[in-house]
């Protein structure tokens, strides 16, 4: 769903070839999908495009020479995706796509590539660069590996970028930050190394997802300025606490996956400034104090994950009520009270999971021992709990800081299979 936002997003910084962009991204979309239903790649049927499909143009010449060096250094081609890539009829090459030029309407370009599910295995060669008028890059699940060639930087149109599930290793790779139009970001379950610059969230994307590699540390000294409405880190390293700063967010981010990223700290308040977010998930770190009051103004919210953390106090009934909420797991933590209809969610036809908290007569519960251990040895943000009134503050100006230690606290459990729909009473 955000990417084909993005993509009609992007579509109007280039009015005047709007149409061109978008059957370019819906025909790329409607491939990618056949190739995934019918469930082998080899049933895959190259789209003939209505454009010139030969080399005589300069543009099209120019585009023959890298996908030929490209061919050279792929090594496996299972599905032979890459059979038909000989003679100089480019725009015939399975997986390539022709359009109009952004520039001239009248010259033919190769404006896609679409090697999504190939299973392709090579590298990327630094001739690839020579591919100028390349709008859209889609290259996930393969076995591509290396780097990505600094030649990159001469793809000064390309607004999506899908590298997802390949072999690439690096750390972030710096040549992204150089092309100026690009809107959607894909380097998720990769071998992507170290810290994330803070430039990243200044170039004006849309949808960034890091997921699955082996980011660490700060990401940004400053979230200001960014129009990001999906961010996904999930399985990372980075550490820290998410710090107020986050409420930068606030005129577009709609989903914000932050799952197994080792995080820390509280859940601030400015979470809840968030208006537009549609799916909230922090679990599997550990994150510690209550839940903010503040939630209870996510109107769109649909989904929330608190499940596996350190979290305590009162499920407020705030939450429970938001008017979308259809899915809520606060699992394996110390809640001690659940406030008015969060007790009764199926009444509400929302789906959750609460087992493993402290909650007074609710089956599967943590033991007495456990429950006594937490309420006195509080975490860091220890305000707003059963026992307790207040509102905590915290934080830095650097989102995934390094947060302040925490007391000591059970560690908790190891993470069990996700409920049945219908939750546990």
């Amino acid at each position: 769903m955000a990417l084909a936002s993005s993509s009609f997003s992007f579509a109007s910084h280039f009015a005047p070839y709007a149409v061109s962009l978008i059957i370019l991204h819906l025909v790329l979309m409607s491939n990618s999908s056949a190739m995934k239903h019918n469930g082998y790649v080899g049933h895959y049927v190259h789209h003939r495009h209505c454009a010139a499909s030969n080399a005589s143009t300069p543009r099209l010449y120019r585009a023959y020479l890298p996908l030929q060096a490209w061919k050279r250094v792929i090594y496996s081609d299972p599905y032979n995706f890459t059979t038909n890539w000989s003679g100089l009829s480019v725009c015939d090459y399975t997986g390539v796509y022709c359009t109009p030029a952004l520039d001239d309407n009248e010259t033919t370009v190769v404006a896609g590539i679409d090697l999504n599910f190939a299973d392709l295995a090579g590298f990327l060669p630094d001739e690839l660069g020579l591919l100028a008028d390349l709008m859209i890059l889609y290259l996930s699940s393969n076995r591509f590996c290396g780097i990505l060639p600094m030649a990159f930087s001469n793809l000064t149109l390309v607004y999506e970028l899908n590298l997802s599930n390949n072999r690439f290793v690096s750390p972030f790779p710096a040549v992204i930050l150089s092309l100026p139009s690009i809107y959607h970001l894909d380097l998720r379950l990769n071998e992507f190394e170290g810290l994330v610059p803070p430039a990243l969230f200044r170039n004006g994307m849309d949808a960034i997802f890091l997921n699955n590699n082996w980011f660490k540390n700060t990401i940004s000294a400053s979230l200001a300025g960014n129009s990001a409405s999906v961010l996904v880190f999930a399985n990372n390293k980075f550490g820290g606490f998410l710090p107020p700063g986050i409420a930068d967010f606030a005129d577009t981010l709609e989903e914000l996956l932050l799952t197994n990223t080792s995080l820390s700290g509280c859940l601030p308040q400015e979470v809840g400034f968030l208006y537009k977010l549609r799916e909230l998930d922090t679990s599997s770190n550990n994150i510690a104090g209550p839940i903010s009051y503040s939630l209870a103004g996510l109107a769109h919210l649909e989904i929330l994950n608190f499940g596996h953390n350190m979290m305590e106090g009162i499920v407020p009934a705030g939450v429970c009520t938001l008017p979308k909420l259809t899915n809520f797991t606060f699992s394996y933590n110390y809640f001690c009270e659940e406030d008015g209809i969060c007790q009764n969610l199926t009444a509400k036809g929302i789906s959750y999971d609460k087992r493993e908290n402290c909650l007074p007569e609710k089956p599967l519960q943590r033991s007495q021992k456990e429950c006594k251990a937490a309420i006195e040895h509080p975490g860091y943000c220890y305000e707003h709990l059963c026992h307790r009134t207040g509102t905590g503050s915290f934080g830095s100006a650097f989102p995934f800081a390094p947060a302040p230690a925490l007391g000591p606290k059970p560690l908790p459990p190891s993470p069990s299979p996700s409920p049945s729909p219908s939750g546990i009473s």
